[in-house]
């Protein structure tokens, strides 16, 4: 080969390499987040709660590389609070997790009963993450496609805009930013488009709606059964005010009569009738055993309202325990972190 081919050879090299570093750049460039997140993961060492917890989501392996790398934490104490403190406590009843600085924060429940909340508040927090790591454009793009899914859905449940009542005080961007979390979590059926985007971290979101439900149904039976009762004291309580004033005003009207059968006796009124007095005083106590009776049974719809308002104290009073295990503010001092 002469010393013209050998030059050219050169320069077609050179010029490979720097299409090469030029092609490496741009890829770097465009998936730099991606980067990030992968040498972050790496260099975390989830604690064991949290990579329990994290298994318990069924994530791919980008969920669980953004997971990872937001270096989860999982604190029952008042760290978490701390950790928290930039959240809008007005946005929602209690705050059982926050994404913020970049790093995902949670708050450990340990109640059986409430099994499964640490899990879907983790999975909210990290389609937070998700949403943060989209472009401004997807985010403009996305908003309000969302937004359409939310109003045809809530338009056949309720319960799903009552949820989101707590963040409609929130900007247009932010409130799409929850409405991602929350579709994502706690919504079955949606549209294909939307399940294709949430695969992208969940291999199984459907098993993470159905935690949501386990945990979440707890709650509205609770509230279900509040409220059965308490339509049922209504109406018993109207019944038996009711019958109350009348018994009070067939007493009235007993006592009534009976002073006057007493006073007509006392003039010797039927001592030339004596039927007349036998009839009256037989009418006297047929109303007065009915008068009985009727208290009898008063008293046992009393006694059985007063048991139906015992009944709904102790609902009362199972809710707020298990409000107050949702509720950071009243966690211990200290906790070891988990992280």
């Amino acid at each position: 080969m002469g010393k013209r081919g050998r030059s050219a050879l050169k320069r077609g090299v050179a010029l490979l390499c720097v299409l090469l570093v030029a092609a490496i750049a741009v890829f770097a460039f465009s998936h730099r987040q991606e980067i990030r997140d992968h040498f972050a993961a790496m260099g975390f060492e989830p604690h064991p709660r949290v990579v329990e917890v994290m298994g318990e989501l069924d994530l791919t392996a980008s969920g669980e590389r953004v997971f990872l790398a937001t270096k989860p934490t999982i604190d029952g104490s008042q760290h978490f609070n701390e950790q928290c403190a930039e959240v809008d406590h007005s946005e929602q009843g209690h705050v059982l997790g926050c994404f913020t600085g970049e790093r995902i924060h949670l708050f450990d429940v340990t109640d059986d009963r409430v099994q499964g909340v640490v899990e879907v508040t983790a999975a909210h927090e990290l389609l937070h993450a998700t949403y943060a790591r989209l472009g401004e454009g997807d985010r403009a793009a996305l908003a309000p496609r969302l937004r359409a899914v939310y109003e045809e859905l809530s338009a056949q449940d309720p319960a799903l805009r009552d949820r989101m009542q707590v963040y409609e005080h929130l900007s247009d961007a932010a409130f799409a930013n929850e409405l991602h979390s929350v579709l994502g979590t706690e919504v079955r059926g949606l549209p294909d488009w939307l399940e294709e985007h949430y695969a992208q971290w969940f291999a199984d979101r459907g098993s993470l709606v159905d935690i949501f439900e386990r945990y979440h149904a707890v709650f509205v039976d609770l509230q279900q059964q509040a409220d059965t009762l308490q339509a049922e004291m209504s109406t018993l309580r109207t019944d038996i005010e009711a019958r109350k004033t009348a018994y009070d005003e067939d007493v009235r009207r007993f006592n009534e009569d009976a002073a006057e059968f007493s006073a007509r006796n006392e003039r010797y009124e039927f001592s030339s009738n004596p039927g007349e007095f036998d009839r009256i005083r037989g009418e006297l106590a047929d109303r007065r055993d009915a008068l009985e009776q009727t208290l009898t049974q008063l008293q046992a719809d009393i006694d059985y309202y007063n048991g139906l308002g015992a009944q709904l104290k102790q609902l009362g009073e199972l809710s707020s325990e298990l409000d107050q295990q949702l509720n950071s503010d009243l966690a211990p001092v200290t906790t070891r972190p988990s992280e």
